[in-house]
Formats: C-alpha cells, structure tokens, sequence
C-alpha cells in the first residue's frame, strides 16, 4: 500500500516537472543545465524532469506601449517638453536575442528616443516643430526601429502626443495669436468701413449726376418753350420783332422767379445779377 502511495506521488512529481504550458501569445525560453535549448510556442510541452530542462524565461508576444517625457531646446532657443508614446513588441523571428542581448528593453528603447529627438529638434524653431510633429515621430520611428532590430525588437509606432513650450512662452505665443486675430479683425472692420464710404460716395455721385440731368432737362424744357412761344407768336402776326418778343417773355420769366422767391421768406438772399455789381 504505502509502495503504491510512493509511486503515485512520485508520477505525480515528474509529471509536474515534465509537462508546462505556455499560454497564446508568448513563448518559454527552455535551458538545459542553464545552457539555452530551444524556444517553446504556445500550447502543452514536454521536457526533462528534474530540473534538467527549466524554463528561464515566457516572453510576451502582445503589442506593449512605452510612455517618455523628453525635454530639449529648439533651434529658437525654447525649451518643450515632448510627451512621446511608443508601441513596440518582440519578434518572433529574434526571440533569444530579445531575452539574451537585452535586459530592459523599455530604458534602451527611452534612450534612443531621447537621442533621436535632441538630434532633430535643435534643427527646428518651435513653429516649425509644431507643423512638422508627425515627420519627426516618423523619422524617431525609423532610426529607433533600426537599432532596436539588433535586440530582437519590432517599433511599430512611434507618436509625438503632446509638445509643451515653457509657460511663457507659451503665454507670449497665445498672446501673439490674440494680438493676430485683432489685427485681422481690424483689417475686415476697415475695409468693410471702406467699402460704405465707397458706396456712399458713388450714390452721392449718381445723385449728382442724376440732379445735373434734371437741370439740364428742365432748362431744356426752358428753351424748347420759348422757342415754341416765340414761334406761336410770330406766326399770329401780333407785329413785332423777335427781339420784343423775347424781352416779354423774358419779363414774364422774371415775374415768376419772383413769385418764387417770395414764397421763400426770408431764406432767400438777392444778389446782383453780374459781378461788377458785387460791390453794391
């Protein structure tokens, strides 16, 4: 009895140190004797019991993000802090290299992020670093990718998040665009306040223009009828000239300029009716 009771705990020892899983996703780094034997895939394996085969390491294979803060100087002389995310994961081509050539992988992955940057960005004024953000992050992208290919590594994506001047300077930037924006918006009131002068002064001159052909209507009108009176007179043969007749006329003229401005009261002023008579 107790021999069978061995013997089912012994099974159930070398079974335990025999079979391992790995789970999907991942992969188990299995040494010998501490010397590096072969990399197990997801699912159930086999091994030496015993200690004879361990495993020294699972090795994710899922997408992992690195969060940085990187600070450096402009070629304006501004210092920004850059918040920069990077998404990397282990290649499943590489995975010994991955575990053997590198211990922390998020810290040399930082570090060479923070050289790409304060390699490019001290090219750049800080408007310039605004406007060409996602060129940047493509070029970090590429020159980390490179040098992290050695370790087993795939950069899958590298994003600039956020670029965060210095608090004055970012005051005088958001003071520069308000002084912008009311400089737009005194040009639009001035040339809105041009254009109504424009259009009053052309109304005022078709109405000018249009007062003058009036005028020059009614004085038409003026000498077209005494021309026709003169004629109607002529030929009613009432025996005078041409000049008499039109002295009549004339006087009747005069009487109704009077007439009009008599109506006028005192707003009318009479003045000589030559220039040598200003002096009186």
């Amino acid at each position: 009895m107790i021999f069978v009771v061995v013997c089912v705990l012994l099974l159930v020892i070398v079974t335990l140190s025999t079979v391992y899983v790995v789970r999907q996703q991942s992969v188990a780094i299995i040494e010998r004797f501490g010397k590096y034997q072969k990399v197990a895939n997801s699912g159930i394996h086999i091994r030496l019991p015993f200690g004879i085969d361990s495993i020294a390491a699972r090795i994710q294979l899922r997408l992992l993000q690195s969060d940085i803060v990187v600070e450096t100087k402009t070629k304006d002389n501004v210092f920004v802090m850059m918040n920069v995310a990077t998404q990397y994961r282990v290649n499943e081509q590489s995975v010994t290299d991955a575990y053997y050539k590198l211990m922390r992988p998020e810290s040399q992955i930082k570090s060479y992020i923070e050289d790409a940057l304060r390699s490019s960005v001290p090219k750049l004024t800080l408007d310039e670093l605004f406007e060409k953000k996602d060129e940047i992050a493509l070029e970090v992208q590429h020159q980390v990718a490179e040098e992290m290919t050695t370790y087993g590594y795939i950069i899958v994506k590298t994003l600039i998040t956020k670029v965060e001047p210095d608090a004055e300077v970012k005051q005088s930037m958001n003071e520069i665009n308000a002084a912008q924006r009311k400089r737009v918006a005194a040009q639009e009131l001035a040339e809105a306040d041009k254009i109504k002068i424009v259009t009053a002064a052309e109304a005022e001159a078709e109405k000018d223009r249009l007062h003058g052909v009036g005028i020059a209507q009614q004085r038409k009108a003026i000498v077209d009828g005494l021309a026709e009176s003169i004629t109607e007179l002529k030929e009613a043969n009432v025996g005078m000239t041409e000049e008499q007749i039109m002295s009549i006329l004339l006087t009747n003229q005069y009487l109704d300029t009077l007439n009009t401005f008599a109506s006028k009261g005192n707003q009318t002023i009479f003045l000589p009716n030559t220039p040598n008579g200003v002096d009186d």
